[in-house]
């Protein structure tokens, strides 16, 4: 065939048409819609949404649509949808005569494809739009299954009002996802496109409830319906005005609004546990309120998935308070003690403890730091593992001064915890006392992720929303330290009072709790082998309550919380094998001395050998009716091992341990005072510079010096710079008042020993 140049025009021309066809549909036909924000529990269950950007009601497309809506469209719509190639001549030529006939328009004649290339262009109906929406519709039926076309349509009807698609009009309309849809509720939303402005629920319902039995009655001439079934459709009133969507979870349907607009989030909340959780914390919540506390968060961990089954971000969300809508379980709060169990775990791992060594509990002055427990008394001496179930202050103190602040926040911060901004000289020990800040979701799940890994479970949770606290290296790798760790946990005493031992009902959990400073924020996270449990009380404006404390505010909660869940079958596994057997004194729970007269035999962390001899026993000659010691052979006297402890922890242990045997005096006409010093300082501590307090006058105050003696009845002698001061007897406590700069406070008692310590006083 000879190309004459007719024939070439025609052949480029009809290149050009057959690429412009080819190329005519867009490839994101509704490029520019906005979407509602929609969050999912793990079963598939609506939670909550939020309108579109443009304030529509619009989920995110769907890929199906339930058979009966489908059903309902194509009867009402299109009933030759799966036959023609885009457009349907016959529909055509029938609304061409319609419209005829009548003398305005009666029926477009349009396809289902047609409607959606109409909804995607948002252009004017005219002729001849409507013949480019049919080009474009054959070209739409090329590129998609009839399915995804059918798809398409039901995502972007519109339904009346500011609902658009066929899921958010289910919701809102009947008060139920798409797939539950009755015969007449799909009905009445496959008509309603049709005219969604004047079909509106709300108005003109004589209209809508004809148009939805007649297609009901098509459907029963089709055989679709059975009799019984049309009559019962017919019967069902029309839906009044538009329901609002659930309103579960909200602060995470907030954070999936703020970091996801526009997408559906399948997240990993359970559905039921999460109605119960916000149940319950809105009766906690209304409760609390009465007592001064008006916020209360709380978050619930399935340990073995890592993930996050129920979150309430803030209860009382039905009132108007100031606050509600802050989420407070990803907000910032003083942390209290809730930390203590960490450090407890790294000690243990380092072997700077071991799970019962005795640890000081005496007042300290720390550079001006002085840290008080909670019941403002002193121990003296206090194993490290009753200090953690008693959350004792000071013996934490002492226990971190040892362990570095700048070591405990970097493994803080290992763990997963992203709050620590400061530097470790500006948080100082006071950061284990609530000195920083933490967030309850991140602390809650640093938890669960130590009781993974306890259960040699994978260490990270992937692929969850919320997020669970990732550990990038968690530090915390000894099985051993976490055992004694939980262990300890366990032995807190419950809210109710109740040994949990004794009543067989009762789950074996390990928690803690936290108050911070002004009684402002009150803490308890607690653990099983498969629940982490964090509640956080109090104010979202920093304001304080009176009696707000975790033991007694969240502790209360969490208990609650844990009856919700399903009782561990399982228990705690007492896995030994990664520890070593050690000899270890029973009195001071450290690596047995050579004085040491009764001895257990524990397994412990490999790293226990690096820990301290226990320096608390010591052998003595003692009289044989054990009134003095000796310092040389006496006549019936033996050597006897004591469980000596210094002075200052004495003089507070004592109180409450009448058991304790203390060191018998020296034996008149001894020519040796002994190798025990009587005396130490309670306070201050050598080299602390001191700030004097000020007066109601401006002036300067004075300090009291606060010394122990081990002999009941001793006097004391007392030197300022050499000047004499005066005596004490009993109770050794001395108020002077040194000038600014360098001193020395001297002590002597009358058996001749002598104890110093310098200091210096502040300026300012």
């Amino acid at each position: 065939m000879k190309w004459t140049p007719r024939r070439k025009a025609a052949a480029i021309i009809a290149g050009a048409l057959c690429l412009g066809y080819l190329f005519c549909l867009p490839r994101d036909l509704f490029r520019g819609v906005s979407y509602s924000t929609v969050v999912n529990s793990a079963e598939g269950e609506l939670l909550g949404a939020r309108t579109a950007a443009d304030s529509q009601w619009r989920f995110p497309p769907t890929d199906s649509i339930p058979e009966k809506y489908r059903t309902c469209l194509i009867q009402f719509e299109d009933r030759h949808f799966y036959w023609h190639p885009g457009v349907d001549p016959a529909a055509m030529l029938r609304a061409g005569w319609q419209n005829l006939s009548s003398g305005h328009v009666v029926s477009g004649g349009s396809t289902i494809s047609m409607q959606v290339i109409r909804m995607s262009r948002g252009k004017d109906r005219t002729i001849w739009q409507k013949m480019v929406e049919m080009v474009l519709a054959t070209r739409l039926e090329l590129r998609y299954s009839k399915s995804k076309i059918l798809a398409l349509y039901a995502s972007h009807a519109p339904f009346g009002g500011n609902v658009v698609g066929i899921r958010a009009a289910s919701w809102r309309y009947f008060g139920h996802p798409c797939e539950e849809l009755s015969w007449s509720e799909a009905a009445t939303l496959a008509v309603l496109p049709n005219s969604p402005s004047l079909m509106h629920p709300g108005k003109n319902r004589d209209m809508l409830m004809e148009k939805r039995n007649r297609l009901l009655g098509r459907l029963l001439e089709k055989g679709v319906l059975d009799s019984l079934t049309y009559e019962l459709s017919c019967e069902e009133p029309l839906p009044d005005k538009p329901l609002p969507l659930p309103g579960h979870a909200f602060h995470l349907v907030e954070k999936a609004q703020a970091e996801t607009p526009g997408h559906e989030v399948e997240s990993t909340l359970r559905y039921s546990l999460q109605r119960s959780l916000e149940s319950m914390t809105d009766r906690w919540q209304r409760e609390l309120s009465t007592q001064g506390v008006n916020d209360l968060c709380a978050i619930v961990i399935d340990v073995r998935s890592g993930k996050t089954v129920a979150y309430v971000g803030n209860a009382g969300l039905d009132g108007a308070r100031y606050g509600s809508k802050v989420d407070i379980a990803d907000s910032p709060r003083s942390t209290g003690s809730i930390l203590k169990p960490l450090l407890y775990a790294a000690a243990l791992q380092e072997g700077e403890i071991l799970p019962h060594s005795i640890l000081p509990d005496v007042p300290v002055n720390i550079n001006g730091f002085s840290p008080q427990n909670f019941d403002m008394q002193f121990s003296g001496a206090v194993h490290a593992s009753e200090a953690l179930a008693r959350s004792l202050n000071v013996p934490f103190v002492h226990m971190l001064r040892n362990h570095g602040v700048p070591r405990f926040m970097q493994e803080l911060g290992a763990l997963g915890m992203t709050t620590l901004t400061r530097s470790a000289d500006n948080y100082g020990l006071s950061l284990i006392l609530g000195g920083a800040e933490g967030k309850l979701r991140e602390l809650t799940g640093i938890y669960a992720a130590l009781v993974r890994y306890y259960l040699r479970l994978d260490e990270n949770a992937e692929d969850c929303w919320p997020p669970v606290t990732a550990m990038p290296a968690n530090p915390l790798t000894d099985r051993l330290s976490l055992r004694y760790t939980f262990d300890a946990m366990k032995e807190l005493t419950r809210p109710d009072g109740s040994d949990w031992k004794m009543l067989s009902s009762a789950q074996a959990v390990a928690w803690k709790t936290g108050t911070s400073f002004g009684y402002r924020d009150a803490w308890a996270i607690g653990v099983t082998p498969e629940y982490a449990v964090g509640v956080w009380a109090g104010n979202a404006d920093g304001s304080p309550a009176a009696g707000l404390t975790g033991a007694r505010t969240a502790g209360p909660v969490m208990f609650d919380i844990f009856s919700l869940l399903p009782r561990s079958d399982s228990g705690w596994p007492q896995d030994l094998s990664d520890g070593i057997e050690v000899e270890v004194c029973h009195h001071s729970g450290m690596l047995a001395g050579p004085f040491c007269d009764r001895i257990d035999t524990l397994y412990l962390p490999r790293s226990a050998t690096n820990a301290a001899v226990c320096p608390y026993h010591r052998a003595f000659r003692i009289t044989s009716d054990g009134r003095w010691r000796t310092d040389g052979p006496v006549p019936g006297s033996h050597m006897k091992n004591l469980f000596l402890l210094p002075p200052s922890m004495e003089w507070f242990y004592r109180q409450s341990h009448p058991e304790y045997e203390a060191l018998p005096p020296l034996m008149p006409g001894s020519t040796s005072s002994g190798t025990v010093n009587p005396m130490q300082f309670i306070y201050p501590e050598a080299g602390t510079t001191l700030y004097l307090p000020v007066q109601l006058d401006g002036t300067p105050g004075n300090v009291v010096f606060h010394l122990a003696h081990s002999e009941a009845g001793a006097t004391v002698y007392w030197y300022l710079d050499s000047s004499f001061l005066g005596s004490t007897s009993d109770l050794h406590q001395f108020e002077m008042h040194p000038e600014p700069g360098h001193h020395n406070v001297t002590v002597t008692d009358s058996s001749g020993s002598i104890l110093s310590i310098d200091f210096n006083v502040s300026e300012h």
